[in-house]
């Protein structure tokens, strides 16, 4: 007993003095001086799983084509897929199906993981890192990687090295390496040790370093990658693409993602607080361990406040030796400020800061931020957040920020944002799989709701080598992972665990497999609703019945059901919300995809279709010369529809709680109805961030209050003086006059279920177009459209003209080709060169045409439409000036000057 007694005091000691020396928690980026290498030929043999052999899919295939494709990877003696299993445990529930490791480190004598390497040759990258995002494009018709996943060069392995100091002052402590996304089947080594790895490129992960540090000087760390083709129906990126830290901690801390913060019987005076800590304890006894957690509220510039706002009431808690142990605690908050979406309602946020003792002396110290408010989802009158009806008025989006790929930068998520506020948008589904965790931080600040989505394929692969291969592994690690990271952030409104999955087609074994995943989730979750989204189970199938709210995808407005689309294959839906609404009154009905129509902005192809909503085709409103889709907003992929057919939907439906349209951003790859381009054309904003027309009808929609006109198309038609040039208008007005050169073409009020005023008729003839929108009988917006000369001079626009000389902070400059009058030249196509002196530097260009297959790292791009886009980063630690400057053959130049601070 004595002898006991002596080594629990001693370890006690060790963890206290441990605190009381060094920062109790340190997270450390490591993003910087990494060295990278990708094999241009045949990989090594360090292989995670032996996969199928898989012919070039096709990858044109129309995106609602069922998902069937089936198996597993295999495990061979050359594999490393056992060592890597044991990774997924603490997310594994049940003990008895743990992965146990074999015994060896394979791969030890490879040179790569060995510290001794010279990395000669190797090129140096800082984090996040996308390997593919400068291309080159592949050109060629049967290309390895076609227009699905943006044909760039994604597949292939590559390794990543960088040495970390982990000096003598570390001793006693646990390491960790959290690496917030890496694409794809990872695998990590230290100082030759094979440590773990996780294959799902979206995924963040945990390893701990700790048995393999050596304390005292450098420690080698090596990364492998293995991206496979025909593994996505998007571009998923490559490399190191998220964030990577180093996580200090004593060995008594907080587990990962160990704090679950739960509000209840929320109301403007008052909301209790149920509070989780996750304790690890990493020695080899038993500690007692006082845990205080005090909540402080976040100001406008989320700083957490000087005076506390509540506690929970202290805890002194005994947690065993080489375990996690789960403790519960319960505080009440008077007064609170309430997290809601703007412009109703404020972001509020607070932060929870949970200290540990040991013996009276702090060992770790753990923040955990989070929102107070009540959610209901009311079948019959949507979504009520506080006591409040809101309108679900939201979106799609992909991962990738156009022409800086998939590597995670926060100011460009931030202005992706930003636009789709400015336009009314109030959601967001992440399409489909987790985001990077700064996104989720940006959600909650930006007061957007959320739908947080995991899967895009379940055991009904996609593509030959997407995640169905390894589903049976690791989706109870993958789903419980996800939920534990994100699960505080108020802004996640609902889980899903599934889009249009091939599980729907096979009846109650698809149920099933749908029944286990959702229990996983409640499990982790059981304050917010889980569901998976639907573009073919009907209301009398068994899957709809598994989930809580109903996530439709297309079948809510119809799916081919309208006479442009008769002639179509695949599936063909009526118009499915009253027959949800019937078989499932008591659950609420959302729209989780919508429209999915297409158009590259700023081009207008003749003649125009008389209904409200068509499906593309190289004869109607498509240009296969030129890969083109009619801005008109009228033209569908074959399976979506116009948003004047949504909207009418939804009208004629008030019960439906709102809408995620695919998409609000174009993004990389799926570039329907034109595999051979590189992005996609659903977007209501381009993929350089400039606003297709569309914008404009849903801001008329979705702001009503806000006074908006705008007219269709451009004025500028030399080849059209004479013909017939419909031209339709965008108003939150109820009714307007259009003028063609001060002549009346008359004016025209809306009809019920009617979203664009049409003059369909208009001869074209060059001048000004305008028009006087009203409401309630009074004037209310104006817009006006010019014919404009040649192009002659260049013009920029920042979206910010002073940014951080962090390394990492971005100024988005518009270009614009104007005639010498300042108008927009609307069809200029002029090569602009671009050219960066001073303390930054030129990251990439687009222009927003999805067939331009120049490398965004180009300094050269061609106009489209127009316009063109600069992205300028700034330079760590050296502020200053930096001059853009923008030239192009016959026109006059311009610049600007950006400051970094």
């Amino acid at each position: 007993m004595k002898a006991c007694l002596v080594i629990l005091i001693t370890a006690l000691n060790i963890v206290a003095a441990t605190a009381q020396k060094f920062p109790l928690r340190e997270k450390i980026s490591i993003n910087d001086n990494w060295k990278f290498m990708r094999y241009n030929g045949a990989a090594d043999s360090l292989i995670y799983d032996e996969r199928p052999q898989a012919d070039n899919s096709n990858d044109s295939k129309v995106a609602d084509t069922r998902a069937s494709e089936s198996g597993m990877a295999t495990t061979s003696e050359h594999a490393l897929k056992n060592w890597i299993l044991p990774t997924a445990n603490d997310f594994i529930k049940d003990p008895a199906k743990h992965y146990q490791r074999p015994e060896g480190h394979p791969g030890s004598n490879f040179s790569f993981v060995q510290n001794a390497f010279d990395e000669k040759g190797w090129e140096t990258v800082n984090l996040p890192h996308d390997w593919a995002i400068k291309g080159p494009f592949y050109t060629e018709q049967n290309a390895i990687i076609g227009g699905g996943m943006g044909r760039l060069p994604v597949q292939g392995v590559a390794w990543y090295r960088r040495k970390i100091d982990i000096s003598a002052a570390d001793a006693g402590k646990s390491i960790y390496l959290d690496i917030d996304g890496a694409m794809s089947y990872a695998m990590v080594w230290l100082n030759g040790k094979l440590v773990g790895g996780w294959p799902y490129g979206y995924n963040s992960f945990r390893l701990d370093l700790t048995p393999y540090i050596k304390t005292g000087g450098d420690n080698q760390l090596a990364i492998r990658l293995d991206n496979p083709p025909s593994s996505s129906r998007w571009y998923p990126g490559a490399g190191l693409y998220r964030n990577v830290w180093l996580i200090k901690v004593n060995p008594v801390h907080v587990a990962q993602w160990g704090t679950f913060v739960k509000t209840k019987n929320v109301s403007s005076a008052s909301a209790a607080v149920d509070l989780s800590v996750q304790v690890e304890n990493k020695t080899n006894t038993d500690q007692r361990v006082e845990i205080i957690t005090d909540i402080y509220a976040l100001n406008d510039k989320f700083e957490r406040a000087i005076k506390k706002t509540a506690s929970f009431s202290k805890q002194i808690e005994t947690v065993k030796a080489g375990e996690k142990q789960q403790f519960e605690n319960t505080a009440a908050i008077n007064n609170p400020m309430l997290w809601g979406p703007p412009p109703s309602q404020k972001p509020n946020l607070y932060v929870a800061v949970t200290k540990l003792l040991i013996d009276g002396k702090a060992v770790d110290e753990y923040e955990t931020q989070f929102g107070i408010r009540s959610i209901q989802f009311n079948p019959e009158k949507g979504l009520i957040v506080n006591g409040n009806p809101v309108r679900i008025q939201g979106v799609n989006q992909h991962h990738d920020l156009g022409a800086l790929g998939a590597a995670f930068n926060i100011r460009a998520a931030e202005r992706q944002l930003e636009i789709l506020k400015e336009m009314g948008c109030n959601a967001i589904r992440l399409a489909h799989n987790p985001p990077a965790p700064e996104l989720l931080a940006l959600t909650d600040r930006m007061g957007f709701l959320v739908i947080d989505e995991i899967f895009d394929c379940w055991e009904k692969g996609k593509n030959p080598l997407d995640f169905h291969l390894i589903f049976k592994d690791w989706h109870e690690a993958d789903t419980r992972s996800f939920i534990r990271r994100d699960r505080n952030h108020p802004s996640v409104i609902a889980w899903s665990f599934g889009n249009e999955v091939g599980e729907q087609y096979t009846g109650e074994e698809g149920a099933v497999v749908a029944k286990q995943l959702y229990d996983i989730v409640k499990e982790e979750d059981d304050t917010r609703p889980a569901t998976a989204s639907m573009n073919y189970a009907k209301p009398d199938m068994p899957f709809p019945a598994v989930m809580d709210i109903l996530t439709l995808n297309y079948q809510g407005e119809g799916i081919r059901d309208a006479p442009a689309y008769a002639h179509l294959k695949g599936i063909r839906t009526s118009p499915l919300y009253p027959a949800f609404n019937e078989k499932f009154p008591q659950k609420l009905i959302v729209s989780s995809e919508t429209a999915s129509a297409l158009s590259t902005r700023g081009t207008y192809i003749f003649p125009v279709t008389g209904g409200i909503s068509a499906p593309v085709s190289d004869s109607t409103g498509g240009d296969p010369v030129n890969k083109y889709v009619s801005a008109y907003d009228l033209y569908t992929a074959q399976f979506g529809a116009s948003p004047d057919k949504v909207f009418a939907a939804q009208d004629h439906n008030p019960y439906v709680a709102g809408e995620f349209v695919w998409t609000g951003w174009d993004y990389i790859g799926e570039p329907t109805p034109y595999y051979s381009a590189r992005s996609s054309y659903s977007g209501i904003i381009d993929l350089a961030g400039f606003k297709k027309d569309r914008f404009y009808l849903y801001q008329s929609r979705w702001r009503p209050d806000l006074p908006v006109a705008h007219i269709l198309p451009h004025w500028t038609w030399p080849d059209r003086i004479g013909k017939i040039t419909p031209v339709h208008v965008y108003t939150s007005g109820d009714e307007a006059e259009l003028f063609l050169n001060d002549k009346s073409l008359g004016r025209k009020k809306k009809a019920e279920y009617e979203y664009r005023l049409r003059w369909d008729s208009v001869v074209y003839e060059p001048g000004e177009l305008k028009v006087i929108a009203y409401k309630n009988g009074k004037q209310w917006a104006t817009d006006v459209v010019k014919t404009a000369g040649a192009a002659a001079k260049l013009e920029l626009i920042v979206d910010r003209d002073v940014i951080a000389a962090d390394g990492k902070d971005l100024s988005f400059v518009t270009v614009r080709v104007l005639d010498d009058k300042g108008n927009v030249a609307p069809q200029a196509n002029n090569i602009i060169k671009f050219e960066v002196a001073g303390n930054g530097e030129f990251v990439a260009a687009d222009n927003g045409d999805p067939a331009d297959l120049v490398s965004f790292a180009s300094k050269e791009r061609a106009a489209f439409s127009g316009l063109a886009l600069a992205i300028i980063r700034s330079e760590a630690g050296k502020p200053g000036s930096i001059k853009l400057t923008v030239t192009a053959d016959g026109l006059q130049p311009a610049s600007v000057i950006i400051k970094s601070k």
